[in-house]
Parts: structure tokens; sequence; C-alpha cells
């Protein structure tokens, strides 16, 4: 992989707020995801909150393939993933 594609930056938004605990997305990427004892919602390692409640991470080409596959088996479809240089909705 070029140097350039491992650069690349994108944006997952989380609505944890609408989260129902499934804990799909730790299974598939548990570097990133943990459940949260106290409310049985799963929490984004690393990542800021902002006003609205959401949580946001930045991330590279590298985590990619793993956010999108825990975004696809989000039942209640709370993950978000954008292209950040061209403001595009991955999915």
């Amino acid at each position: 992989m070029s140097e350039t594609g491992m650069k690349k930056k994108y944006k997952l938004v989380y609505d944890r707020a609408n989260c129902i605990g499934a804990g799909s997305c730790v299974s598939v990427h548990p570097e990133r995801w943990v459940m949260n004892a106290q409310d049985d919602k799963a929490d984004l390692i690393n990542a800021t909150k902002d006003e609205k409640g959401e949580w946001m991470v930045e991330f590279t080409l590298d985590e990619l393939e793993s956010f999108k596959l825990a975004a696809e088996v989000c039942p209640v479809n709370v993950i978000h993933i954008y292209d950040l240089e061209t403001g595009e909705k991955v999915i």
C-alpha cells in the first residue's frame, strides 16, 4: 500500500444515544470498541464527544475495513463513516 493511501483520513461518527447494546461492533473490532458495563452500550475507544452527544474518531485507511464491518453489522445503523478529504459518506 502506498504511503499516501495510509495517510488518507476518515471520520467515524457514532450515535451512542441510540445504541441498543447488541455488541456486534465489539465482536468484529474489539481493538476499538468495548461494552460499557454500566449501561450495556458500546464505547468507542479513543473517541471524542461533540455537543450533540455523538462520539467521533479520525482514522486512516489501515482501519477502514474493520470500522466498515462494525458499521455493517450494527443492527440499528448508528455507526457512520465519512471520507475527510471529500466529505462523502462511506457507510
